[in-house]
């Protein structure tokens, strides 16, 4: 790190909140879902290797896109309709596509010396449209994975990035995080603070959602750890339009992967009426955005098939912003969950599936009660004193369960917790109430029909900055 340490210290002196006037949560994911469609810009040092992965200590001088207009890649994503541009600023091999005082891996330590996130917010604000951020966790460059230790300087760089990103280029519409919590990614939630980061975002930009491409590990039927669910279809996570009733995001390349590669300027792209027939509109109607990437080739410039297919959808669909009215979600869960891996028991479990599946991190695993029991509990020990404020108890189906209480362990003696602020049924059941100190939690189901099995009880202590 050996350069702009005066811009450094400029962005961490500046004022936190960017936004003047904070808007509700739910009014936020309303105009989410209003924006409808927009485009995803996968562009970077993959684009000149054969791989979305690149060698994580590639040479950033191969980066030379000696024709680089953000215009038209703007000017591409408004033939579609799209309202914004989501664009990959750091992907998982630790590659800045803007000037970044944290590293000289970026672009301006290339042949370009440009910022390429500075020419794309401007030409997007230019044509009156927004712009998400794509920022992987996860960063094989600096090192940032899950055998190695996070340190200070670690979690510093990716706070000092994010302030970078959400203090220089204007009002930032999503952050959507990867390579964070993901079976793939495998970098905790308290590893680096899913809350401490969320709360950095908010406090800058308090208008800026949240997204982690985390749907391949969560339940889709709450919001864990995002503003917005999240459905990165290219890897078999797919919405339901019959059934979702979150405010929702779906991603898929238009091309064969999300960065270029030399076959795609006559590669057969995907078949985009049937893109807007059976994923745009129904997932609209079912409060989803839709998310398309548009590669940019070598040159800094999407190829002419995939401008002509981006063209295509405006020809076939038009996007006239609002449609449906979002349901008020329950608030997202953001904060750590203590029961992770902790001691625990139960009352009599069923066969081989024990008390512990019930707190191993894994929603596929499940803690079955044996039917002989007719008031059956489960319970987890906390470091003394822990301040609890909400229990999660998820079915791997919905149904079965219809009621339970939550008591907290202090001095010795078993009492309840306060009555619930909220309580949410389905098959995750989210109880928040008043803060307590707890020496140990315990789940008593007082209500169910038929075999009790839980996926997973989480038990969360609340952020404190």
């Amino acid at each position: 790190m050996k350069k702009h340490l005066a811009s450094l210290f400029f962005l961490i002196a500046l004022p936190l909140c960017l936004t003047a006037q904070e808007k509700s949560l739910h009014q936020l994911q309303q105009e989410f879902v209003d924006l409808r469609f927009g485009m995803f810009v996968h562009f970077g040092l993959p684009t000149f290797q054969n791989a979305d992965w690149t060698d994580p200590d590639l040479d950033p001088g191969i980066f030379n896109p000696a024709r680089l207009d953000t215009r038209q890649w703007v000017e591409t994503a408004k033939s579609a309709g799209c309202k914004f541009i989501c664009v990959s600023v750091k992907h998982h091999a630790g590659f800045c596509m803007w000037d970044t005082a944290t590293t000289d891996y970026s672009v301006m330590n290339t042949p370009l010396g440009r910022d390429v996130l500075k020419e794309l917010t401007t030409a997007l604000s230019e044509a009156g449209m927004q712009v998400m951020f794509h920022y992987s966790i996860l960063d094989t460059h600096h090192r940032l994975r899950p055998t190695l230790p996070f340190t200070k300087e670690k979690k510093d760089l990716i706070k000092n990035q994010l302030r970078e990103l959400l203090t220089g280029y204007g009002p930032v519409n999503t952050i959507m995080f990867d390579g964070w919590d993901a079976p793939w990614g495998r970098i905790s939630y308290s590893e680096v603070s899913f809350p401490e980061i969320y709360s950095l975002v908010k406090s800058i930009q308090p208008n800026c959602l949240v997204m982690d491409l985390n749907g391949a590990k969560y339940p889709k039927e709450a919001l864990f750890y995002s503003d917005i669910r999240c459905y990165e279809q290219g890897a078999g996570q797919k919405i339901s339009a019959e059934t979702n009733s979150l405010p929702a995001m779906s991603c898929y390349p238009l091309q064969r992967t999300w960065f270029w590669k030399t076959s795609f300027p006559t590669d057969e792209l995907k078949d985009v009426d049937r893109i807007v027939r059976e994923n745009i509109i129904p997932y609209n109607n079912a409060y989803c955005t839709y998310i398309l990437n548009a590669a940019p080739n070598r040159d800094g410039l999407i190829d002419d098939n995939a401008v002509a297919a981006m063209r295509r959808i405006g020809e076939i669909w038009k996007n006239d912003g609002h449609l449906v009215d979002v349901p008020e979600a329950p608030a997202p869960i953001t904060d750590i969950n203590m029961a992770v891996g902790r001691s625990c028991d139960s009352s009599w479990s069923d066969d081989m599936n024990l008390m512990d599946f019930a707190n191993d991190d894994n929603f596929s695993s499940c803690w079955v009660s044996s039917p002989e029991v007719k008031d059956p509990w489960w319970s987890v020990d906390l470091e003394k004193g822990t301040p609890v404020n909400m229990v999660v108890v998820t079915e791997p189906e919905a149904g079965v369960l219809k009621d339970f209480t939550v008591e907290v362990l202090r001095g010795g003696s078993w009492s309840p917790v306060p009555e619930p602020v909220e309580g949410v049924g389905g098959r995750v059941h989210i109880r928040r109430f008043p803060v307590v100190k707890a020496d140990a939690v315990r789940v008593r189901f007082t209500s169910f029909e038929g075999l009790l099995s839980i996926a997973e009880i989480g038990v969360y202590s609340p952020y404190v900055k």
